[in-house]
């Protein structure tokens, strides 16, 4: 090709990749567990935050953000720091998981598109982040991953989304508000099954579950 011709493009156009923002749920009190399940550590001695913010980071996500609430003043230091890593404590996370997904989205720039997912999701592999997340995004994007006909985790959350989910949620904090939610807004899945079970650790016993999925647990509901 010489110089000064021009290159035609062809196709359809690539989707900008919008700034995604990583959001880590991990300010409930465990009741199920017998603690705050970030302050959980897997098996070889990481918290489950790090791998949280580990699974995001690769998948990539630019930032993380990592609500805490229960204990938090203990589960601080399972964070990892780092200038990526932002730590948002919620007050009132009491009053359900509602209440921290509306604080991580508090956190988030008014461009920012959300990735979230729960803090006890320990073996999330960054494949399935990297999928969800996809080549680009609009401002209205809105998809999760399934595992077949299972919804799950991470959720993809577009900021011309942001202010009506932090109203549902901020309405009702209860945890199966943001799942009626997406459901109502016309929530994308993203197929995962081929990469993971989408299966979480919700009790004492699934502490030391192997990595493969043996035993598995119930399926996250929220968000």
């Amino acid at each position: 090709m010489g110089v000064g011709a021009r290159l035609r493009v062809t196709g359809d156009p690539v989707p900008e990749r919008r700034r995604v923002v990583g959001v880590v749920l991990a300010a409930g009190a465990g009741t199920r567990m017998g603690t705050p399940k970030a302050l959980v550590r897997s098996p070889d001695g990481v918290p489950w935050p790090t791998l949280a913010v580990d699974a995001l980071r690769a998948g990539g996500c630019a930032e993380v953000v990592v609500v805490l609430g229960a204990a938090a003043d203990r589960a601080r230091p399972h964070v990892p720091t780092a200038p990526d890593v932002r730590v948002v404590v919620t007050e009132d996370w009491a009053a359900g998981p509602g209440a921290s997904l509306a604080a991580g989205l508090r956190a988030l720039g008014d461009e920012d598109t959300a990735c979230v997912t729960l803090v006890d999701l320990p073996t999330l592999p960054a494949a399935v982040v990297r999928r969800v997340l996809g080549p680009g995004s609009d401002r209205d994007v809105l998809r999760r991953a399934v595992f077949g006909e299972r919804p799950g985790h991470p959720v993809l959350v577009g900021p011309d989304h942001r202010a009506a989910l932090l109203a549902a949620v901020t309405a009702d904090p209860g945890d199966r508000s943001a799942g009626a939610w997406l459901r109502r807004a016309g929530v994308t899945g993203v197929d995962c099954a081929d990469l993971w079970d989408g299966t979480d650790r919700d009790r004492d016993r699934d502490r030391d579950r192997d990595r493969d999925g043996s035993e598995r647990s119930v399926p996250s509901q929220l968000p």
